[in-house]
């Protein structure tokens, strides 16, 4: 079991109401071992969004992604 960062996005809008969804990059799940490699990510991938009023407000309603601690747990094979 490990404790990581992702980079989750995060969307807000009247047509489809709160959307939240883990980001991928490399088409896997972007995972960090520190909030501030997490952070660094955002910013560089997404960054844009803090000044770009036309995507936050309706009908994108786009906001910056936020880092979160997610917990990875390992099953053991059947």
């Amino acid at each position: 079991m490990a404790n990581l960062w992702a980079a989750q996005w995060y969307s807000k809008n009247h047509l489809d109401g709160e959307k939240r969804h883990i980001l991928y990059h490399d088409c896997l799940p972007a995972l960090f071992r520190t909030r501030r490699e997490c952070r660094a990510f955002i910013q560089s991938k997404y960054g844009y969004i803090k000044e770009r009023e036309d995507l936050r407000c309706e009908p994108h309603g786009w906001r910056l992604p936020r880092a979160i601690k997610v917990k990875v747990v390992k099953e053991g094979e059947a």
